[in-house]
């Protein structure tokens, strides 16, 4: 591939879609020729072929790429990105078509699930720079560093990830998918042993959930901006069933910081010291327990193409 400074590098992720995958590319793409995008596409071949295909594109030269995907297609393209030997990297525009189940990040920006309009969006070319979060860990072997858009999750939070994943795999339908792992909510309020150092402070104890939020994290960090620099954390402790029920309330109205709880904290650096027996995500993608984990953020690292 040569330099393509102002071409669309075009990632499709048909897993991340609806099961007609083949109808939902092609009309995409008879959009995109309609209105005269200069493109190249590149479709996904299975688990991590979207971080390889972004980093490729990165190293070529493609100033702005598009993931047609949600949460896990948008992180494996972020993590392809920032390990690609692109200089300059916040100069790359990392455009959105929201496609699958999991479009959190895209939802904070107001960015419509028709294709038409996202389409029209990155046309409109309007950049902002955000942040990236960093997640660093060591495997055993050799020191791993893994990036994020939205949120890290701990415990029960990544549980739900991993459920809702399953359900999707034997559902296939979004709303069922949900309301399995909402059942499983109810059912799996499980404690994990954690220790975790924030400002200095250590937090030990019992703890049901931490979602680390560099955006809002499926609202469990309603005040997180991805772009001032900051991560906003949320610690979950165990509540009743009655807490439960007013939590998720809460969490819907995008009050979840007011409850009794939760504790909030902001902070640029947090290390997870321990979480027993706990599931790690990152932006719906499981992360092998790896302890400790360094998680920290990275100012205006790349540009996100955004609507008017």
């Amino acid at each position: 591939m040569d330099t393509k400074s102002n071409k669309w590098g075009v990632i499709y992720n048909p897993k991340a879609g609806t099961r007609k995958v083949q109808k939902r590319w092609k009309a995409i793409k008879e959009y995109m020729d309609s209105k005269n995008v200069d493109y190249d596409y590149v479709q996904s071949e299975g688990f991590g072929s979207v971080e390889r295909l972004a980093r490729i594109l990165a190293n070529n030269g493609y100033h702005t790429i598009v993931v047609v995907g949600g949460d896990g297609a948008l992180n494996d393209a972020i993590n392809g990105i920032m390990h690609s030997e692109a200089l300059n990297k916040e100069d790359i525009a990392l455009g959105i078509i929201p496609n699958g189940i999991g479009n959190d990040f895209a939802k904070y920006w107001d960015m419509d699930t028709e294709y038409k309009e996202a389409v029209n969006c990155i046309i409109g070319n309007r950049k902002r720079k955000i942040d990236v979060g960093t997640c660093q860990y060591y495997d055993g072997q050799t020191h791993q560093t893994r990036y994020f858009l939205n949120a890290i999750n701990i415990g029960l939070g990544a549980r739900i990830v991993r459920i809702t994943d399953q359900c999707k795999r034997f559902w296939g339908v979004k709303f069922l998918s949900y309301f399995m792992a909402l059942i499983a909510l109810f059912f799996e309020r499980k404690l994990y042993r954690m220790h975790l150092k924030i400002n200095g402070e250590h937090i030990r104890g019992r703890i049901m959930t931490v979602c680390i939020g560099n955006a809002c994290g499926y609202g469990q960090a309603p005040s997180a901006v991805p772009y001032n620099g900051w991560l906003d954390i949320s610690v979950i402790y165990r509540p009743k069933l009655k807490q439960l029920l007013s939590g998720l309330w809460m969490l819907i109205q995008g009050r979840i910081l007011n409850h009794k709880m939760v504790k909030p904290y902001r902070s640029q650096h947090i290390k997870v010291l321990r979480a027993q027996d706990a599931s790690v995500d990152l932006d719906g993608r499981i992360l092998e327990r790896h302890f400790p984990l360094e998680i920290g953020i990275i100012h205006e690292a790349i540009s996100l193409i955004i609507p008017e």
